[in-house]
């Protein structure tokens, strides 16, 4: 009997070989409009961030972990954009928005893995500060080269596997239709929701890995922000409590930026209302954040300024 049924299932609906984005709008003339706005901040974002990666690579002062973390961040923030922002540039040229199955599974994977790297990675440069805070004349000791280049590996390697088991169990699941998706990439929530199958174990996967890591890190980040904090307090000099606290102001800025989109986004009752402006926290959050994120770190940051302006007297020739 259960067999019977099977067949007639199977004979009655065919898996998902591509699946539709509806994209942030249907009018062709927004489109148009969004195109250029979308393709300048994409620019801007590989800029910005190629331009600090190798300004960090040149200049031997910027040579010290608080920077070797910030130049991979920036990595991570180029990688997180481009495995969507190219797909939704070419799909605002086009009139049907589809992507193949794989195709989808692929940008999920790879967008996951650099969000979920990034989690980590802040909660590493949190620690950092930390270290370079609360133990400054242990701070060379502590953090070695060697260490750090632990750290990034284990951040990365931390996002590849969660990433990994995330698109798994996802993408395992079986699907038949409807394969329209409200939103202008592969988001997995709105993914698993399209599922025939039963989603339970890939929705526990998605809530165990949020925890974990996405939590997680957020824990990391508020603990060693207590540490700092109650470090800055003893300081009896004003003029080091707030070279401490600019210091941090920074990352600061960014956590706040990336855990709050993250959580307006993923951490709220969804509805039909709520969709449209899912989207637009999920641009702020996929698009506007890698392209913020250099600014943030670089705009009061006077070491990275007197790096540039070396390096720019270095290229004119001009004394320094």
């Amino acid at each position: 009997m259960t067999a019977n049924r099977s067949k007639q299932w199977d004979a009655n609906h065919t898996t998902v070989a591509v699946f539709v984005l509806l994209g942030l709008s249907d009018d062709k003339e927004l489109q148009l409009m969004l195109f250029p706005i979308f393709l300048g901040i994409y620019l801007v974002t590989l800029t910005w961030n190629l331009g600090l990666i190798l300004l960090i690579r040149m200049d031997s002062q910027l040579h010290t972990p608080m920077y070797f973390f910030l130049s991979f961040l920036s990595f991570t923030d180029i990688c997180y954009s481009s495995s969507i922002s190219p797909r939704m540039l070419s799909d605002f040229l086009k009139g049907k928005k589809e992507i193949s199955f794989l195709a989808c599974a692929t940008q999920y994977f790879v967008g996951a893995w650099m969000g979920l790297t990034e989690c980590c990675l802040l909660a590493t440069m949190a620690y950092d500060r930390y270290v370079a805070i609360g133990s400054p004349l242990l701070y060379s000791a502590i953090m070695d080269p060697g260490f750090c280049v632990k750290l990034v590996t284990g951040a990365s390697m931390s996002g590849f596997f969660c990433s990994l088991v995330q698109t798994v169990s996802c993408f395992r699941l079986y699907y038949c239709g409807p394969n329209v998706i409200q939103n202008f990439f592969c988001d997995i929530p709105q993914i698993i929701s399209l599922s025939c199958s039963n989603p339970l174990f890939s929705q526990i996967f998605l809530i165990l890995i949020a925890i974990f890591v996405g939590l997680g890190s957020l824990f990391v980040i508020l603990l060693s922000y207590g540490f700092i904090t109650a470090s800055v307090l003893k300081m009896v000099s004003v003029k080091g409590r707030s070279k401490a606290f600019s210091t941090c102001a920074s990352h600061l800025t960014a956590v706040t930026i990336f855990y709050g989109s993250a959580i307006s986004v993923y951490m709220h009752p969804s509805s039909n209302h709520s969709l449209e402006k899912d989207k637009v926290f999920s641009v702020f959050y996929v698009i506007i954040i890698p392209m913020l994120n250099p600014l943030i770190y670089s705009l009061r940051n006077k070491e990275i300024k007197e790096a540039l302006k070396r390096e720019m007297q270095r290229a004119t020739g001009l004394p320094q």
